[in-house]
């Protein structure tokens, strides 16, 4: 699928002030940047001698931070404790200029932090510090409200689940129930636990190993990926999956019987950190633009090669996306 500069460059336009509500899991992502030059004498470990920190928005913060640099608004809503990283958390929310109106302070669990240390730009380990436990009964029904409350002035609402506690079968179909009783467009980045509780959403986007997983057995051939796209779409009634598979791209299964297959257009692949935040992200604001499906999977598709090439989280923006999707040319089969 080839796209002229114009006709891209109107519907990139139409990115500007589409509202996506974003509900799921908010996390940190804190960086501590080094060098190594020995190991330590203490155990076979290396030394990261640390030259610089970041932190950055992780999870379904990372979503909404997507949205925003594409020209978007969202609404985010979904669980912070109420701890020093929660503060660090809304503080740096205001210092973007996104909304903190949705995100709900919880004295009962930590703030989600994912800590990275990296060294000549490899990993060397990763820190999770966070609470797991389910969305308290009180605090359900405000995360709920605020959905409710926007409804009318939202274009679609965007779910991002890492099985961090926020997310739990009643919430999902309370929100998808009124997303589709008024007509907004849903779309589902899922997790394992709560993985079939997703029916009847516009696009339902796991990757390969979440397939695998609930499903059983691997996804090794072009067969065994068509029959687990379409054994999603009858289970979940979902109008359509999207399955990413990593460095081999994604492919498509459309409701009425369609299936479109496209490779990667990475070009380098440093960091797969939040890719599949930026894929829902750029897929989502794209079909509350107006683009069909299929343009807003191409979309998305180059969108998550452009963030692969950074060591980091990093957000898509318009100019890149832009640019990407008008140097690579897509390779599809279409059935």
């Amino acid at each position: 699928m080839n796209f002229s500069r114009q006709h891209l460059s109107d519907l990139l336009e139409r990115f500007r002030g589409k509202r996506v509500a974003v509900l799921g899991d908010l996390m940190l992502d804190r960086y501590y940047w080094g060098s190594v030059q020995r190991v330590s004498p203490e155990a076979p470990v290396p030394v990261v001698e640390v030259e610089s920190e970041s932190t950055r928005f992780g999870g379904a913060a990372n979503v909404a931070h997507n949205i925003a640099s594409l020209g978007g608004e969202p609404v985010l809503v979904g669980l912070i404790g109420d701890d020093h990283a929660g503060e660090q958390f809304v503080g740096m929310m205001r210092n973007a200029g996104l909304d903190t109106g949705g995100v709900v302070r919880d004295p009962g669990r930590q703030t989600t932090i994912k800590t990275r240390v990296i060294a000549h730009s490899q990993h060397v380990v990763r820190i999770d510090t966070e609470t797991k436990a389910t969305c308290p009964e009180h605090l359900i029904h405000r995360l709920i409200d605020t959905i409710k409350y926007n409804i009318h002035s939202i274009d679609a609402v965007l779910i991002e689940d890492y099985n961090k506690g926020v997310l739990s079968p009643p919430v999902i179909q309370e929100v998808v129930s009124v997303a589709r009783k008024y007509g907004k467009i849903v779309t589902v980045d899922p997790k394992f636990e709560n993985f079939l509780e997703y029916k009847e959403v516009t696009v339902f986007k796991p990757n390969r190993r979440e397939v695998e997983e609930v499903l059983g057995g691997r996804l090794k051939t072009r067969h065994d990926i068509e029959r687990a796209g379409k054994r999603l779409l009858e289970m979940l009634s979902a109008e359509n999956v999207l399955l990413t598979r990593g460095d081999k791209g994604m492919s498509l299964f459309e409701a009425g019987g369609g299936t479109i297959h496209w490779g990667t257009v990475a070009n380098s692949v440093l960091d797969v950190s939040g890719a599949g935040d930026t894929v829902i992200s750029t897929l989502t604001m794209a079909l509350a633009a107006g683009a069909p499906v299929r343009e807003a999977c191409v979309l998305a598709n180059c969108a998550g090669g452009v963030v692969v090439g950074s060591v980091g989280i990093v957000p898509i923006d318009t100019q890149a996306l832009l640019d990407a999707t008008l140097a690579h040319s897509t390779n599809s089969q279409e059935d």
